[in-house]
């Protein structure tokens, strides 16, 4: 299971309902993580093809298949934690949520906590 680490503003959103995606930032460590996940094995370590992968994947079908996510307000283990139900695409975010503009990240949908 992936746990991402965010800011309370963005995890008392996204317990309310009001925010339904979170974003992360195209990099090698996200990449590697997010293979692991999807189970994406014909790529080795090549973190481009990855992501090729997984931007085919969401021209074609829009998301990826379901998976969990644990949200964590905080490092700590001990820190407010939640589990929810996401899908994967790559692409622009919404600025009220927290992306800049123009910029393109991972984005997890948030199905259901």
């Amino acid at each position: 299971m992936l746990i991402l680490p965010i800011k309370k503003k963005w995890f008392n959103m996204i317990l309310s309902g009001e925010k339904k995606e979170e974003y992360r930032e195209i990099k090698p460590y996200y990449t590697s993580r997010i293979r692991n996940l999807l189970d994406i094995t014909d790529c080795d370590d090549d973190d481009e093809a990855v992501l090729i992968i997984i931007k085919v994947c969401t021209e074609v079908i829009g998301e990826t298949r379901p998976f969990n996510v644990m949200f964590r307000n905080g490092y700590s283990k001990a820190s407010p934690s939640f589990v929810a139900k996401c899908t994967l695409s790559v692409g622009k975010g919404k600025e009220e949520w927290g992306a800049k503009q123009e910029k393109e990240y991972y984005r997890f949908h948030i199905k259901s906590i």
